[in-house]
């Protein structure tokens, strides 16, 4: 079903500057999916999720990502792509000298959020969301790596997004962390967000299995194995 996809990409070549990195890509993710996206470094995975989040344009093919013709996508059009998307990276990028709560009220009034009530009433609602809501006042450095990258996912929900965006989000964590972030990951998309999250932890893929996409040779190989 057309309208049930979040992402959709036909035929797609994906270059870094005049380089050919992934050719003739084929991809979809409907909504409330999770999966995973492997391949060796060097592979086209980030080239792939620049792709997706308006980082890097398509000359060739057709995309969409949550509604947006990424063929069209002008750059004004990329901050309103990324509201509806949420970004995971696995090296926090949380504002070191600001409070949990200032990091993400900072994200709203970014994103075009006037009200104050409204905005301290989302900030706690995704905290308590990823079981942080203690955690308000303290600084970054005063909590854990995996509490700071629980954080990190409350960021990426503030706008409710269609899509997260994980990438390599347990890269820096001890494994038992790492299963606490994708128990979590996981409900969220059991709770209606798609999840694409790119990995080389093949046994966070062997706990927690789900539809693989893998990048190799050039191409992207839909309903892989590892």
């Amino acid at each position: 079903m057309e309208n049930n996809s979040v992402i959709k990409l036909n035929n797609v070549d994906v270059f870094q500057q005049k380089h050919l990195v992934l050719s003739s890509v084929d991809l979809h993710v409907d909504k409330a999916e999770f999966v995973y996206l492997i391949g060796q470094t060097g592979s086209g995975k980030s080239s792939l999720l620049k792709i997706i989040y308006g980082d890097l344009h398509i000359k060739n093919g057709n995309g969409t990502v949550v509604g947006f013709d990424l063929k069209a996508l002008k750059d004004k059009d990329v901050p309103f792509l990324r509201r509806k998307l949420g970004i995971v990276f696995q090296d926090f990028q949380l504002l070191t000298d600001r409070t949990i709560q200032q990091n993400l009220e900072f994200v709203l009034k970014a994103t075009g959020w006037k009200d104050k009530t409204l905005i301290a009433e989302r900030v706690k609602d995704v905290l308590e969301k990823v079981g942080l809501r203690s955690k308000i006042k303290k600084m970054p450095h005063e909590i854990s790596g995996g509490e700071q990258q629980r954080v990190v996912i409350a960021r990426a929900l503030l706008n409710d997004p269609e899509l997260i965006l994980a990438d390599e989000p347990t890269g820096n964590l001890d494994p038992e962390t790492s299963e606490e972030i994708m128990i979590l990951l996981r409900q969220i998309s059991e709770a209606g967000t798609a999840v694409l999250m790119a990995t080389h932890n093949y046994q966070i893929i062997r706990t927690f299995p789900s539809r693989i996409i893998k990048c190799e040779n050039g191409k992207v190989h839909e309903d892989a194995k590892i």
